[in-house]
């Protein structure tokens, strides 16, 4: 045994947990964690401008590789609260991080005390423990009791709140014998498994759903192997995206109202049958059960109990950690192959093939106009980037648009919050990616707005070296909310754009478009470049990875687009509208526009 402050315990558990890395603002309530941080030099910190970033940080650092699990740290109150929404975010996609804030001393805090709050009580609904630990004694086991429920069960976050005099107590902590929680990861029985595929055989057209939990689970390896024995094609939802790639024979398109192909949407609609994996049935991807369910069976398998059975009830549901289970259906298959038991559904598998390949299901993207068409951007960064890059986006027309157009062949390759979408998560996120891993191709992408949000977290990825590429794709519009709005007949308070006195007048095609992203990202110490065309793009991509490689800092690419652009979306799977042209030249409904263009 061995006496030490609290807060020195604290980071030693971090450190047997395997925690290298952290995100955070300092602060005076904070500031003994971060001393013993300093004695100990074994856990890096990003200095993030805005705490709200520090907890998407600690997101993307979480998302990025199996097995991390992303640290944000700050002061009391008002840090705290700023990382509300990376905890909301957090616990709706079933990412593990963990928030850590300074707090009053104990004796302080029912007297309002500067920056006081029950911070334990607000986050409580977007936790899975939050805890204001009131002990000096109870650190160390608060801090190991994070950590194993972050991992077990379904995954999501924890926030631990300090008092100040607690970190700053003595106490008696043997770090040497300390030891991990064994985490608890239900799985399925081999009972379950041959329940369900007994019901798969019974199906015509059976699909896969593949949803986040089996890239939480890092089975997208185990989804691929199942599929390809037995011959069922795959719809990933957004979430679950990359787990079989793009271009594999199997992969049958993303169904859903917006983040969606039609040839997924098609391929749903003509199935009979489908066994959900670690998925949520979250409604971008389903629109209403009625239309979703009717003529199909369902067998849904989650981590979560109380999952099965929220949206609608499936004719049979497995409690289950994603990859325990696929292990199972991997294994029961294999012997049901041999002996002859599963079925041949080629026929089936050509029919989705058929629509995935036909320019009846395929939106167009090669249009020539100028300013750009966002489908356009797609189709060169597509081009630019390969198969090999890691996007990351978050929310708006932007990111829509970018998973009916973009192409992902790899697990953790397509990073977006899924369910909260919150403005300006992309930048941060981004930044914690990097500070992941510090080799990959990495392109994040946003609209003006999102980009707006946080922009000032450039910053932190020049003063750190984090590089990245950043796709802006700048309408100067809230897009999606001005596409809403169409039921509403109007277009109220979504224009971004105005006539910047400091414009270069010699740009014409940004001049109405307000804010200058060139200027306050150079201002922030990275380096932009302003695109107005598409054979532009692919020369602004190799010198924005020239820059990368000199300066180590992030690289924005500003692309200019027309003003109004409508998204093909829709109220059902069933009737998403097609506002453009389509790759085979024709369009479901006339092609729309905005009422006040």
């Amino acid at each position: 045994m061995a006496k030490m402050k609290a807060a020195m315990a604290a980071v030693l558990v971090m450190e047997k947990e395997g925690v290298t890395q952290a995100f955070g603002v300092p602060g005076a309530a904070i500031n003994p964690l971060y001393a013993q941080l300093r004695e100990r030099q074994s856990i890096a910190h990003v200095l993030a401008r805005h705490v709200e970033g520090a907890s998407h940080m600690a997101e993307g650092y979480t998302r990025a590789k199996a097995g991390n699990i992303g640290v944000c740290i700050g002061t009391s109150g008002p840090a705290g609260t700023d990382m509300i929404t990376g905890l909301y975010s957090a616990q709706a996609d079933s990412i593990p991080i963990l928030c850590i804030t300074g707090q009053a001393p104990r004796a302080r805090l029912h007297k309002e005390d500067f920056q006081a709050v029950d911070i334990a009580s607000i986050a409580k609904p977007v936790t899975k423990w939050s805890t204001t630990v009131l002990e000096p004694a109870q650190v160390p086991r608060a801090f190991q009791q994070a950590f194993h429920l972050m991992r077990s069960g379904r995954p999501g976050p924890v926030l631990i709140d300090l008092p100040f005099d607690v970190m700053m107590a003595e106490i008696e902590f043997d770090i040497d014998t300390y030891e991990p929680l064994p985490v608890y990861k239900p799985a399925a029985s081999r009972k379950q498994v041959e329940k369900a595929l007994t019901m798969l055989m019974a199906a015509d057209r059976p699909l896969i759903v593949a949803g986040g939990g089996i890239i939480n689970a890092d089975a997208s390896d185990l989804l691929v192997e199942f599929a390809e024995l037995t011959g069922v094609p795959v719809i990933p939802t957004l979430m679950g995206w990359g787990s079989i790639p793009d271009d594999h024979a199997l992969m049958a398109g993303m169904c859903g109202l917006q983040t969606s192909h039609r040839y997924g949407n098609a391929n749903m609609l003509a199935s009979d049958f489908v066994l959900g994996i670690g998925n949520r049935w979250a409604n971008r991807h389903t629109g209403s059960p009625e239309v979703y369910c009717k003529g199909r069976k369902f067998i849904h398998v989650d981590i979560e109990p109380t999952q099965i059975g929220r949206v609608f009830a499936p004719d049979y549901g497995i409690v289950s950690d994603a990859r325990a289970a696929l292990a199972l259906f991997v294994e029961v298959a294999r012997e049901w192959k041999s002996s002859g038991r599963l079925r041949d559904w080629s026929g089936w598998v050509a029919e989705c093939q058929g629509r995935k390949g036909s320019l009846e299901y395929l939106r167009k993207t090669n249009f020539d106009s100028v300013p750009m068409k966002p489908q356009r951007v797609y189709q060169c960064m597509n081009n630019a980037f390969g198969r090999d890059v890691t996007y990351v986006s978050t929310i708006g027309l932007s990111q829509i648009a970018g998973a009916q157009f973009l192409h992902v062949y790899h697990p953790r390759h397509w990073i977006n919050c899924g369910q909260a979408g919150p403005l300006g998560w992309t930048v941060p996120a981004a930044l914690g990616v990097r500070a992941a891993d510090p080799d990959r191709k990495l392109v994040a992408l946003s609209g003006d707005y999102d980009f707006q949000f946080m922009i000032e977290e450039l910053a932190v990825g020049a003063q750190f070296k984090l590089p990245y590429i950043h796709i802006v794709v700048n309408n100067s519009y809230l897009g999606l909310i001005r596409q809403s709005q169409r039921g509403f007949t109007m277009d109220y308070c979504v224009q971004l754009g105005f006539e910047n006195i400091n414009a270069n007048p010699e740009d014409v095609t940004a001049q109405g478009y307000g804010v200058d992203h060139v200027k306050v990202v150079e201002g922030l110490g990275c380096k932009a470049i302003r695109v107005h065309k598409q054979e532009e793009i692919a020369p602004a991509v190799r010198q924005a990875e020239a820059w990368m490689a000199q300066f180590r800092v992030p690289v924005v690419i500003e692309i200019i687009l027309e003003r109004v652009t409508n998204i093909a979306m829709g109220t059902e799977i069933d009737n998403v509208v097609e506002f453009e042209e389509l790759a085979g030249g024709k369009a479901d409904v006339p092609t729309a526009v905005s009422m006040l263009d």
